[in-house]
Protein backbone atom coordinates (compact mmCIF):
# COMPACT_ATOMS: atom_id res chain seq x y z
CA UNK A 1 0.00 0.00 0.00
CA UNK A 2 1.44 3.38 -1.02
CA UNK A 3 2.26 5.95 1.66
CA UNK A 4 -0.48 8.60 2.11
CA UNK A 5 0.33 12.05 0.71
CA UNK A 6 -0.82 14.91 2.91
CA UNK A 7 -1.96 18.35 1.71
CA UNK A 8 1.34 19.89 2.89
CA UNK A 9 3.39 17.17 1.17
CA UNK A 10 1.47 17.70 -2.05
CA UNK A 11 1.89 21.48 -2.00
CA UNK A 12 5.63 21.24 -1.39
CA UNK A 13 6.00 18.73 -4.25
CA UNK A 14 3.98 21.02 -6.54
CA UNK A 15 6.27 23.90 -5.66
CA UNK A 16 9.32 21.79 -6.53
CA UNK A 17 7.79 20.67 -9.83
CA UNK A 18 6.17 23.92 -11.02
CA UNK A 19 7.63 26.69 -8.81
CA UNK A 20 4.19 28.30 -8.45
CA UNK A 21 3.40 27.97 -4.74
CA UNK A 22 5.44 30.37 -2.59
CA UNK A 23 5.73 29.44 1.09
CA UNK A 24 3.29 32.19 2.10
CA UNK A 25 0.62 30.87 -0.30
CA UNK A 26 1.17 27.30 0.91
CA UNK A 27 0.72 28.37 4.53
CA UNK A 28 -2.43 30.31 3.61
CA UNK A 29 -3.96 27.25 1.91
CA UNK A 30 -3.09 25.12 4.94
CA UNK A 31 -4.81 27.61 7.25
CA UNK A 32 -7.93 27.56 5.07
CA UNK A 33 -7.79 23.76 5.17
CA UNK A 34 -7.64 23.76 8.97
CA UNK A 35 -10.57 26.17 9.16
CA UNK A 36 -12.58 23.83 6.92
CA UNK A 37 -11.86 20.97 9.34
CA UNK A 38 -13.40 23.04 12.14
CA UNK A 39 -16.43 23.84 9.98
CA UNK A 40 -16.76 20.14 9.12
CA UNK A 41 -16.79 19.31 12.82
CA UNK A 42 -19.52 21.89 13.49
CA UNK A 43 -21.58 20.66 10.53
CA UNK A 44 -21.16 17.05 11.70
CA UNK A 45 -22.52 17.82 15.16
CA UNK A 46 -25.77 19.16 13.69
CA UNK A 47 -28.61 19.24 16.21
CA UNK A 48 -26.30 17.80 18.88
CA UNK A 49 -24.24 20.99 18.72
CA UNK A 50 -27.34 23.23 18.62
CA UNK A 51 -26.13 24.78 15.36
CA UNK A 52 -29.18 24.15 13.16
CA UNK A 53 -31.88 26.66 12.32
CA UNK A 54 -31.96 30.39 11.66
CA UNK A 55 -29.56 32.87 13.24
CA UNK A 56 -32.34 35.47 13.20
CA UNK A 57 -30.35 37.82 10.96
CA UNK A 58 -29.89 38.67 7.29
CA UNK A 59 -26.70 38.91 5.25
CA UNK A 60 -25.86 41.70 2.81
CA UNK A 61 -27.82 39.85 0.10
CA UNK A 62 -31.01 40.12 2.18
CA UNK A 63 -30.99 36.36 2.77
CA UNK A 64 -31.85 34.90 6.17
CA UNK A 65 -28.68 33.54 7.75
CA UNK A 66 -28.49 30.10 9.28
CA UNK A 67 -26.56 29.62 12.52
CA UNK A 68 -23.94 27.62 10.62
CA UNK A 69 -23.52 30.46 8.08
CA UNK A 70 -22.49 32.78 10.90
CA UNK A 71 -20.34 30.17 12.66
CA UNK A 72 -18.50 29.25 9.44
CA UNK A 73 -17.86 32.89 8.60
CA UNK A 74 -16.40 33.55 12.04
CA UNK A 75 -14.21 30.43 11.86
CA UNK A 76 -12.67 31.54 8.55
CA UNK A 77 -12.10 35.12 9.72
CA UNK A 78 -10.56 34.07 13.03
CA UNK A 79 -8.31 31.42 11.48
CA UNK A 80 -6.93 33.65 8.74
CA UNK A 81 -6.55 37.13 10.20
CA UNK A 82 -3.47 36.63 12.41
CA UNK A 83 -1.10 34.51 10.29
CA UNK A 84 0.50 37.34 8.33
CA UNK A 85 -0.41 35.86 4.93
CA UNK A 86 -3.28 38.20 4.07
CA UNK A 87 -3.83 41.86 3.31
CA UNK A 88 -7.61 41.45 3.58
CA UNK A 89 -10.61 39.13 3.32
CA UNK A 90 -14.08 39.36 1.79
CA UNK A 91 -17.05 37.11 2.46
CA UNK A 92 -20.42 36.59 0.85
CA UNK A 93 -21.90 37.08 4.32
CA UNK A 94 -20.42 40.57 4.92
CA UNK A 95 -21.29 43.90 3.30
CA UNK A 96 -17.70 45.04 2.87
CA UNK A 97 -14.26 43.49 3.10
CA UNK A 98 -12.59 42.57 6.39
CA UNK A 99 -9.42 44.47 7.26
CA UNK A 100 -6.60 42.66 9.03
CA UNK A 101 -6.37 44.15 12.54
CA UNK A 102 -3.37 46.46 13.05
CA UNK A 103 -1.93 44.21 15.77
CA UNK A 104 -1.25 41.51 13.15
CA UNK A 105 1.28 41.55 10.28
CA UNK A 106 -0.04 41.97 6.74
CA UNK A 107 0.63 39.60 3.84
CA UNK A 108 0.46 39.84 0.06
CA UNK A 109 -2.74 37.88 -0.65
CA UNK A 110 -6.48 38.54 -0.62
CA UNK A 111 -8.91 35.80 0.41
CA UNK A 112 -12.55 35.66 -0.69
CA UNK A 113 -15.01 32.99 0.42
CA UNK A 114 -18.54 31.71 0.62
CA UNK A 115 -18.33 30.25 4.14
CA UNK A 116 -21.19 27.80 3.72
CA UNK A 117 -22.64 27.20 0.27
CA UNK A 118 -26.02 25.46 0.08
CA UNK A 119 -27.59 26.94 3.22
CA UNK A 120 -31.03 25.57 2.32
CA UNK A 121 -29.60 22.07 2.81
CA UNK A 122 -28.14 22.64 6.30
CA UNK A 123 -31.14 21.51 8.32
CA UNK A 124 -31.87 18.42 6.21
CA UNK A 125 -28.38 16.85 6.29
CA UNK A 126 -27.64 17.20 2.57
CA UNK A 127 -24.14 18.03 1.30
CA UNK A 128 -22.97 21.63 1.72
CA UNK A 129 -19.54 23.23 1.47
CA UNK A 130 -17.10 26.13 1.69
CA UNK A 131 -15.80 27.86 -1.47
CA UNK A 132 -12.69 30.05 -1.52
CA UNK A 133 -10.59 32.14 -3.90
CA UNK A 134 -7.10 33.61 -3.47
CA UNK A 135 -5.86 36.72 -5.29
CA UNK A 136 -2.51 38.46 -5.20
CA UNK A 137 -2.75 41.94 -3.70
CA UNK A 138 -1.72 44.70 -6.15
CA UNK A 139 1.96 45.63 -5.79
CA UNK A 140 1.07 49.30 -5.28
CA UNK A 141 -1.39 48.58 -2.47
CA UNK A 142 -0.67 50.09 0.96
CA UNK A 143 -4.02 49.65 2.73
CA UNK A 144 -6.56 47.47 0.91
CA UNK A 145 -9.66 49.00 -0.62
CA UNK A 146 -12.62 47.28 -2.24
CA UNK A 147 -11.10 48.08 -5.64
CA UNK A 148 -8.10 45.86 -4.86
CA UNK A 149 -10.42 42.84 -4.67
CA UNK A 150 -12.07 43.59 -8.03
CA UNK A 151 -9.76 41.49 -10.18
CA UNK A 152 -10.96 39.17 -12.97
CA UNK A 153 -11.02 35.49 -12.12
CA UNK A 154 -8.08 34.76 -14.39
CA UNK A 155 -5.91 36.53 -11.78
CA UNK A 156 -6.66 33.91 -9.10
CA UNK A 157 -3.55 32.17 -7.77
CA UNK A 158 -5.54 29.44 -6.02
CA UNK A 159 -9.15 28.36 -5.63
CA UNK A 160 -11.00 25.46 -4.11
CA UNK A 161 -13.75 24.19 -1.89
CA UNK A 162 -14.45 21.85 0.98
CA UNK A 163 -17.50 19.63 0.75
CA UNK A 164 -19.13 18.28 3.89
CA UNK A 165 -20.82 15.06 2.82
CA UNK A 166 -20.49 11.36 3.68
CA UNK A 167 -16.77 12.13 3.43
CA UNK A 168 -15.32 15.60 3.93
CA UNK A 169 -13.15 16.57 0.97
CA UNK A 170 -10.91 19.53 0.14
CA UNK A 171 -10.59 20.16 -3.61
CA UNK A 172 -7.90 22.55 -4.78
CA UNK A 173 -6.16 24.10 -7.77
CA UNK A 174 -3.10 26.34 -7.77
CA UNK A 175 -2.98 26.45 -11.56
CA UNK A 176 -1.57 22.97 -12.21
CA UNK A 177 -4.63 20.73 -12.33
CA UNK A 178 -7.28 19.87 -9.75
CA UNK A 179 -6.56 17.61 -6.79
CA UNK A 180 -8.88 16.24 -4.10
CA UNK A 181 -8.02 15.44 -0.50
CA UNK A 182 -10.19 13.38 1.84
CA UNK A 183 -10.25 14.17 5.55
CA UNK A 184 -8.88 11.25 7.56
CA UNK A 185 -10.90 11.87 10.70
CA UNK A 186 -8.75 9.59 12.86
CA UNK A 187 -5.54 11.37 11.91
CA UNK A 188 -7.10 14.80 11.41
CA UNK A 189 -5.24 15.10 8.10
CA UNK A 190 -6.14 15.90 4.50
CA UNK A 191 -4.95 12.95 2.39
CA UNK A 192 -4.58 13.06 -1.40
CA UNK A 193 -7.17 10.67 -2.86
CA UNK A 194 -8.07 12.23 -6.23
CA UNK A 195 -5.20 13.34 -8.47
CA UNK A 196 -5.66 15.37 -11.66
CA UNK A 197 -9.46 15.34 -11.69
CA UNK A 198 -10.81 15.72 -15.24
CA UNK A 199 -14.22 16.49 -16.74
CA UNK A 200 -15.14 14.52 -19.90
CA UNK A 201 -15.96 16.71 -22.91
CA UNK A 202 -19.33 14.99 -23.41
CA UNK A 203 -21.99 14.09 -20.86
CA UNK A 204 -25.55 12.86 -20.39
CA UNK A 205 -26.17 14.64 -17.09
CA UNK A 206 -27.24 18.21 -16.48
CA UNK A 207 -28.08 20.27 -13.40
CA UNK A 208 -30.56 23.15 -13.41
CA UNK A 209 -33.42 24.31 -11.19
CA UNK A 210 -36.30 23.24 -13.43
CA UNK A 211 -38.87 25.02 -11.23
CA UNK A 212 -37.73 28.26 -12.89
CA UNK A 213 -38.42 26.99 -16.43
CA UNK A 214 -41.28 29.41 -17.06
CA UNK A 215 -38.89 32.33 -16.43
CA UNK A 216 -35.99 31.16 -18.62
CA UNK A 217 -34.88 33.13 -21.65
CA UNK A 218 -35.25 31.42 -25.08
CA UNK A 219 -31.62 30.11 -25.38
CA UNK A 220 -31.93 28.15 -22.12
CA UNK A 221 -35.42 26.89 -22.96
CA UNK A 222 -34.19 25.74 -26.38
CA UNK A 223 -31.20 23.91 -24.89
CA UNK A 224 -33.10 22.16 -22.07
CA UNK A 225 -35.94 21.19 -24.42
CA UNK A 226 -33.37 19.41 -26.59
CA UNK A 227 -32.13 17.49 -23.56
CA UNK A 228 -35.64 16.55 -22.48
CA UNK A 229 -36.46 15.24 -25.95
CA UNK A 230 -33.92 12.47 -25.39
CA UNK A 231 -33.08 9.94 -28.04
CA UNK A 232 -36.13 10.96 -30.09
CA UNK A 233 -34.98 14.59 -30.27
CA UNK A 234 -32.17 16.41 -32.08
CA UNK A 235 -29.52 15.19 -29.61
CA UNK A 236 -30.45 11.54 -30.22
CA UNK A 237 -29.57 10.45 -26.68
CA UNK A 238 -31.21 10.50 -23.26
CA UNK A 239 -30.09 12.89 -20.53
CA UNK A 240 -30.56 12.68 -16.76
CA UNK A 241 -31.15 15.74 -14.57
CA UNK A 242 -29.49 16.16 -11.16
CA UNK A 243 -30.08 19.11 -8.83
CA UNK A 244 -28.75 19.29 -5.25
CA UNK A 245 -29.40 23.03 -4.66
CA UNK A 246 -25.82 23.54 -3.48
CA UNK A 247 -23.39 24.67 -6.17
CA UNK A 248 -20.48 23.06 -4.34
CA UNK A 249 -22.16 19.64 -4.41
CA UNK A 250 -23.24 19.88 -8.06
CA UNK A 251 -19.74 20.95 -9.15
CA UNK A 252 -18.18 18.19 -7.06
CA UNK A 253 -20.31 15.64 -8.91
CA UNK A 254 -19.25 17.13 -12.26
CA UNK A 255 -15.55 16.98 -11.33
CA UNK A 256 -15.97 13.33 -10.39
CA UNK A 257 -18.15 12.02 -13.22
CA UNK A 258 -18.91 14.83 -15.65
CA UNK A 259 -21.95 16.93 -16.48
CA UNK A 260 -23.06 20.52 -16.97
CA UNK A 261 -24.29 22.92 -14.28
CA UNK A 262 -26.50 25.89 -15.16
CA UNK A 263 -27.81 28.80 -13.13
CA UNK A 264 -29.01 31.26 -15.81
CA UNK A 265 -30.39 34.75 -15.55
CA UNK A 266 -34.16 34.84 -16.06
CA UNK A 267 -37.06 37.18 -16.71
CA UNK A 268 -38.13 37.62 -13.07
CA UNK A 269 -35.67 40.47 -12.68
CA UNK A 270 -34.38 41.53 -16.13
CA UNK A 271 -31.89 43.95 -14.60
CA UNK A 272 -30.17 41.21 -12.60
CA UNK A 273 -27.42 39.37 -14.55
CA UNK A 274 -27.81 36.16 -12.55
CA UNK A 275 -28.16 34.64 -9.08
CA UNK A 276 -24.71 33.37 -8.15
CA UNK A 277 -21.93 35.63 -6.91
CA UNK A 278 -19.06 36.21 -9.28
CA UNK A 279 -16.33 36.70 -6.69
CA UNK A 280 -17.27 34.03 -4.12
CA UNK A 281 -18.78 31.25 -6.24
CA UNK A 282 -18.46 31.62 -10.02
CA UNK A 283 -14.79 32.63 -10.25
CA UNK A 284 -13.32 29.91 -8.00
CA UNK A 285 -15.53 27.21 -9.51
CA UNK A 286 -14.75 28.40 -13.05
CA UNK A 287 -11.01 28.11 -12.35
CA UNK A 288 -11.42 24.58 -10.99
CA UNK A 289 -13.56 23.55 -13.96
CA UNK A 290 -11.13 24.99 -16.53
CA UNK A 291 -8.19 23.32 -14.78
CA UNK A 292 -10.11 20.04 -15.06
CA UNK A 293 -10.63 20.41 -18.82
CA UNK A 294 -14.10 21.95 -18.78
CA UNK A 295 -15.22 25.50 -19.55
CA UNK A 296 -17.31 28.11 -17.77
CA UNK A 297 -19.25 31.02 -19.30
CA UNK A 298 -22.06 33.42 -18.42
CA UNK A 299 -23.75 32.51 -21.70
CA UNK A 300 -21.80 35.13 -23.61
CA UNK A 301 -18.20 35.19 -22.41
CA UNK A 302 -15.66 33.27 -20.34
CA UNK A 303 -16.43 33.84 -16.65
CA UNK A 304 -12.73 34.23 -15.75
CA UNK A 305 -12.46 37.21 -18.14
CA UNK A 306 -15.27 39.22 -16.56
CA UNK A 307 -14.04 42.44 -14.95
CA UNK A 308 -15.82 42.74 -11.58
CA UNK A 309 -17.48 46.06 -10.83
CA UNK A 310 -18.53 45.39 -7.24
CA UNK A 311 -17.78 42.93 -4.47
CA UNK A 312 -21.18 41.20 -4.46
CA UNK A 313 -21.74 41.18 -8.22
CA UNK A 314 -24.00 38.45 -9.58
CA UNK A 315 -23.56 36.46 -12.76
CA UNK A 316 -25.22 33.76 -14.85
CA UNK A 317 -23.27 30.48 -14.83
CA UNK A 318 -22.90 27.64 -17.33
CA UNK A 319 -20.01 25.32 -16.49
CA UNK A 320 -18.78 21.76 -16.94
CA UNK A 321 -18.46 19.51 -19.99
CA UNK A 322 -16.79 21.44 -22.80
CA UNK A 323 -19.08 20.43 -25.66
CA UNK A 324 -22.31 21.08 -23.72
CA UNK A 325 -21.26 24.48 -22.36
CA UNK A 326 -20.15 25.53 -25.85
CA UNK A 327 -23.53 24.50 -27.25
CA UNK A 328 -25.69 26.42 -24.78
CA UNK A 329 -23.33 29.43 -25.04
CA UNK A 330 -23.67 29.39 -28.83
CA UNK A 331 -27.47 29.56 -28.46
CA UNK A 332 -27.09 32.76 -26.43
CA UNK A 333 -24.81 34.29 -29.05
CA UNK A 334 -27.28 33.46 -31.83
Amino acid sequence: MSKPISLTHHLIEQQRLHNRIPAELRLLIEVVGRACKRISHAVGKGALGEVLGSAGSENVQGEVQKKLDVISNEILLEANEWGGHLAGMASEEMETFHKIPNRYPKGEYLLLFDPLDGSSNIDIDVSIGTIFSVLKAPDSMVDPTEQDFLQPGVKQVAAGYAIYGPQTMFVLTTGDGVHGFTLDREMGAWVLTHSNMMIPEDTQEYAINASNARHWYPPVTRYVDELLAGEDGPRQKDFNMRWIAAMVADVHRILNRGGIFMYPADSRDPGKPGKLRLMYEANPMALLVEQAGGIATNGHQRILDIQPEKLHQRVAVFLGAKNEVERVTSYHKE
